[in-house]
């Protein structure tokens, strides 16, 4: 077995060999929310992410 594998190559052979297929939307979601996280701290995007908020 490869040692070097990434976290998500990881995360995608525990969801094919377990079918945890139900665990890939949530994934998504923390995912994105953690995407507007960072990007509302302080960037020029902040104000429309507020706006949608």
């Amino acid at each position: 077995m490869n040692k070097n594998k990434s976290l998500l190559r990881e995360l995608w052979d525990f969801l094919r060999v377990r079918k945890a297929w139900w665990l890939l939307p949530i994934l998504i979601l923390l995912l994105i929310f953690g995407i507007i996280i960072v990007l509302g701290q302080s960037s020029a995007v902040s104000p429309f992410i507020y706006a949608l908020i």
